[in-house]
């Protein structure tokens, strides 16, 4: 459908707690194709509807061969195991930093039609699960680092030509 800018680092949708969804119509349909079609233009796994802008509790996916969106999402850990792996966001382009996150999850929630989706997951579907859920609530994957990863993480935001710039 479209593909839209993405928000960066700094701008307040991105704080900000994304609403329930509550009416399954066309529109949501085409919210939910732009992110699709945004999230790949960006070389991206996910994309939430806040990082477009929309507050709306949507976000997008595409890993380890599942594609999709899941609507006003849910998740929980499925076991104890956690793993530490590298994470970035297509808001905070350039920067990356080794962030936990449960192994598997069981996330459930809509798809644009109104349809109950359940989606048991692990490794980067889980961990993209966990983070688009995250940007859903207004957190930033940042606020999950250690707090010597989060401030060298943050001086490499500030370093970026994009942040920089004030895009």
């Amino acid at each position: 459908m479209a593909i839209r800018d993405i928000r960066l680092f700094g701008d307040p949708a991105l704080t900000s707690r994304a609403e329930e969804i509550t009416v399954f119509d066309e529109q949501l349909g085409r919210l939910a194709e732009d992110l699709l079609d945004t999230m790949d233009a960006g070389g991206g796994v996910g994309l939430a509807a806040n990082q477009i802008g929309v507050l709306r509790r949507i976000f997008a996916y595409d890993c380890e061969g599942r594609r999709g969106v899941l609507v006003n999402p849910r998740w929980e850990p499925v076991g104890e195991a956690t793993e530490v792996a590298e994470e970035g966001c297509l808001s905070i382009p350039g920067v990356a930093a080794d962030t936990e996150r449960h192994l598997r999850v069981r996330a459930t929630g809509q798809d644009a039609a109104g349809t109950p989706v359940t989606i048991e997951a692990e490794g980067l579907l889980a961990r993209c699960i966990q983070h688009e859920a995250d940007h859903l609530d207004g957190v930033l994957f940042l606020r999950r680092l250690e707090p010597a990863a989060r401030r060298a993480a943050m001086a490499r935001v500030r370093a970026m030509d994009w942040f920089r710039n004030g895009r």
